[in-house]
């Protein structure tokens, strides 16, 4: 199982993965810790991530960054229409009110949604992890912003389904950093709450989470936003002032050209940086437009002063954090700042003027969201043991439910009926049921209770409940299972129609105990509320209008209480049960994607991945035809000049020139089977050239081998030595003659090969030679290495019996010899195992030592 967590950002992206000893930050193909959150689309291919990065500047058009301010958002949104000013690509309304992101892409125009898009970096983040992790990565957490609505957190899980990934939890991204902060703490309270308050200033949002911890356990006790206030607003500060500038001085319009209105704003973008720690900063682009160079120079008191709109923004999320945590600014102690934006230094100040101390950053400001997420994802995940901590996540919007009242209960029939279920700070996850009276079709929508935050439609999405079975019952009720899961998504889970039914149930003296146990134990098992039924610990009921939404209390409604037996006669007692039937549920997401087109999505993604990888393919390919072509031009003048004949080295070099003009002209653009073809096509022609260069190079060493494998086996066999005494001479012999036989063969092909010359093919192959002497070394190796035969051991004789008459051994108490001694001797002696077996041993060590050493070194060389 993986654990991953991925920090996805509105300019860059994080991987984080557990290990053993921690946590680690992920390093991309290009070796660093942040990959920009980017998909470029290419004639052919698409660049995702440092590479579309590297072509954006070149392809703007086709260049989509952005994606975190697009998902999930309608076009018509004032927001979202403000960023589309500063977008280089095309965007239009599709049909559902929802933006649509156009491309050219396989030589014509595709249109992507903002899901999909975001699937494409998913798919290339979890590539990333893969190649770090070297196994499959699926499970995962991702960090998603407080402020995400529903629709945008749906919109999260579909592209991440799209990306073959399957998140166990969307964490928000200040929640995961308090977790980063406070899981290590080892110094936290056990009964007073240390509270810190973490400011979150990213590329394009602030954030504001004010966190209570103690030993062991988090909880969230506020969260704040402003969903456009970050580093990208300071960029565009500077932007519009340099453009305005360079068109009163070089006359120039930078929004006249997408490439020019690119390169400014990465300028500006670095010019901030700079200006984070320097008190003035140049700004100078060669060419920016009509091959004009620009300078721009800037102080940072002018900086912060064409600023101060954005800077007047601050304290509004940090008021409304306080206010909705219910505590004073004295009673924050620790205000921790990260983000990519938190570097500015009048950020720094505001901050440090409002909560009366210095802000720290004690945490990684750009990679602590990351860690966060993989440590939350190794809790989940049954592979890592995590040190025990509890984390209480609240959820930052009012939900409500609303439905048609009833016109005979109405005041103003049929006026629309709404109920709080989910109040703003409730607990993630949560359960709650609500009781309707209800017998026919209705819908309820979950909605928004105060969308002004959110500057979206209230409504989140509508729920059918029915058809409705037949009701028998005067008195139904509808309990309606609301949930809020892990991920922050509220659904209509289930509904159950509840009915009471009147039975008679015969009750005697004799099994009196047994039948009221069982009354008694069913009764509150049937009519208990939800707080006794259900499983969810966070199970609540919530009380709706009179006449409308009712709430069971878990008491049995009709006040009976448990049967007593008064008399031995059999009596009739009516009960109350409660049947329990399932009506069904229809559900309708507004904006969300429909099942089918995830699997369209999922299938689309597929064919892209596919077509990207084919064009890496043909690139690699094409690289080894260039390099073939550059190498072996460069040896044919070189090492292999002795080894190619003139005419040949002619002939061959204009057939590389030839390939080279190919390559870069009409074989430009081709596909990976032309390549291969290309490459064969040069190898059939200089392979001999290298092989025989190669046999040259490999010849010498193993003629050496062989004629010292021939010597050492001819001088063994020729030998006095008494270790080879026990082999006969007809066997020596034999090895003699095989000695002869190689060495016969050998200088034969070496005078045949000394004669040719360099460039002629060898005659004499290193294959050959090596093969000869594995030959040799099969055939003597069993003669020369026979061990010798085991000494016949002659049994000790058995000592003399003593006369008849004599004096007699004692002896046991079995009758046997009871003097050791006695025994001792013929027991060794008549066992000859031992013997034969020492003397075995002694016979295998004495015959392998002729050759050991000089065997050893012959059978390496050819093994």
């Amino acid at each position: 199982m993986s654990v991953v967590g991925f920090d996805f950002g509105n300019e860059n992206c994080i991987v984080a993965v557990a290990r053993q000893r921690g946590i680690d930050v992920v390093l991309n193909d290009e070796s660093k810790r942040e990959t920009p959150a980017i998909v470029c689309f290419g004639e052919k291919q698409r660049f995702i991530g440092t590479a579309g990065a590297a072509s954006s500047t070149m392809n703007p058009k086709n260049s989509i960054s952005q994606i975190k301010r697009l998902i999930g958002r309608q076009f018509s949104d004032p927001e979202l229409q403000r960023d589309l000013k500063s977008m280089p690509f095309s965007v239009t309304e599709g049909p559902d009110g929802y933006p649509l992101i156009h491309a050219r892409y396989l030589g014509d125009v595709k249109t992507f949604t903002p899901t999909q898009l975001l699937g494409m970096v998913l798919s290339d983040l979890k590539s990333i992890a893969e190649k770090n992790l070297n196994t499959a990565v699926v499970d995962c957490c991702i960090g998603i912003p407080v402020y995400f609505t529903d629709l945008q957190r749906r919109a999260v899980l579909d592209a991440a389904t799209i990306a073959g990934l399957h998140p166990l939890h969307l964490i928000h991204e200040t929640t995961a950093t308090a977790l980063a902060y406070g899981i290590y703490k080892t110094d936290l309270p056990e009964n007073d709450q240390l509270n810190v308050a973490f400011v979150d200033i990213g590329h394009a949002s602030m954030q504001v989470c004010i966190a209570g911890f103690k030993k062991g356990q988090l909880k969230i006790l506020a969260h704040s936003f402003d969903r456009s206030l970050g580093g990208r607003d300071f960029d565009e500060v500077l932007f519009q002032h340099f453009a305005a500038k360079f068109k009163d001085e070089y006359k120039i319009d930078v929004f006249q050209n997408a490439k020019a209105c690119i390169r400014l704003r990465a300028a500006c973008e670095k010019l901030k940086k700079v200006l984070s720690a320097n008190p003035e900063a140049p700004l100078n682009i060669e060419c920016l437009m009509d091959e004009k160079d620009v300078r721009g120079f800037i102080k940072r008191e002018e900086f912060e002063h064409i600023s101060a709109p954005i800077l007047y923004r601050v304290k509004r999320p940090l008021e409304k954090a306080l206010a909705d945590a219910g505590l004073a600014v004295e009673e924050v102690h620790t205000v921790e700042v990260i983000g990519s934006a938190s570097r500015v230094p009048a950020m720094l100040k505001i901050l440090s003027e409002f909560f009366g101390k210095e802000p720290r950053r004690t945490m990684n400001a750009s990679e602590c969201v990351a860690r966060g997420c993989a440590l939350q994802c190794a809790i989940l995940s049954p592979t890592f043991k995590v040190r025990e901590f509890q984390v209480n996540e609240s959820f930052p919007f009012p939900i409500s439910l609303s439905w048609e009242g009833s016109a005979a209960n109405a005041q103003h029939g049929g006026a629309e009926q709404q109920q709080l279920v989910f109040p703003k700070g409730n607990p993630i996850p949560s359960v709650k049921a609500v009781t309707f009276h209800k017998t026919s079709n209705f819908s309820v929508d979950v909605q928004y209770s105060d969308p002004s935050d959110l500057q979206v439609p209230p409504k989140i999405s509508t729920y059918t409940i029915g058809p409705f079975p037949t009701v028998r019952s005067d008195q139904p009720k509808l309990k309606v299972k609301v949930r809020l899961n892990l991920h922050g998504i509220v659904s209509v889970e289930s509904a159950t129609l509840l009915e009471e039914e009147v039975v008679e149930v015969p009750v005697s003296k004799e099994p009196a105990k047994e039948d009221t146990k069982m009354e008694t134990d069913e009764a509150p098992k049937d009519t208990a509320g939800p707080s006794a039924n259900e499983t969810d610990v966070n199970m609540q009921d919530v009380k709706g209008t009179a006449n409308a939404a009712g709430v069971e209390n878990g008491v049995h409604e009709s006040g009976d209480k448990p049967m007593q037996m008064e008399t031995d006669t059999k009596v009739e007692a009516p009960k109350k049960k409660v049947k329990k039937t399932d009506v069904p549920v229809a559900e309708l997401v507004y904006g969300a994607m429909l099942p089918a087109d995830v699997q369209k999505a999922v299938e689309k993604e597929f064919e892209m991945a596919l077509q990207d990888r084919v064009m890496e393919e043909t690139k690699d390919k094409k690289n080894a035809v260039e390099a073939y072509v550059y190498d072996m031009r460069n040896k044919l003048s070189d090492k292999y000049h002795d080894f190619v004949t003139a005419p040949e080295k002619e002939e061959f070099t204009a057939k590389l020139q030839e390939t080279e003009d190919w390559l870069y002209e009409d074989g430009e653009d081709e596909t990976k089977g032309v390549y291969v073809a290309k490459l064969e096509e040069l190898k059939k022609q200089g392979d001999p050239i290298e092989e025989r260069y190669k046999e040259h190079a490999e010849r010498g060493t193993v003629i050496d081998q062989l004629a010292y494998c021939i010597n050492s086996y001819r001088e063994a066999a020729v030998s006095s030595d008494i270790k080879f005494d026990h082999i006969e001479l007809e066997e020596k012999q034999k090895v003699l003659n095989e000695c002869v036989e190689a060495e016969a063969w050998l200088r034969e092909k070496k005078q045949q090969q000394d004669q040719l010359p360099k460039y002629a093919t060898p005659v004499l192959l290193s294959a050959d030679v090596r093969k000869k002497g594995e030959a040799l070394d099969r055939f003597c190796r069993p003669i020369m290495m026979k061990p010798k035969p085991a000494k016949p051991v002659t049994p000790e004789t058995p000592p003399t019996p003593p006369p008849q008459g004599s004096e007699a051994q004692p002896q046991g108490a079995d009758g046997t010899d009871a003097n050791p001694n006695v025994n001792a001797s013929p027991n060794r002696t008549a066992n000859p195992s031992e013997s034969t077996a020492a003397g075995s041993g002694e016979a295998s060590t004495a015959s392998a030592e002729p050759m050991e050493t000089d065997k050893s070194e012959t059978t390496s060389s050819f093994a």
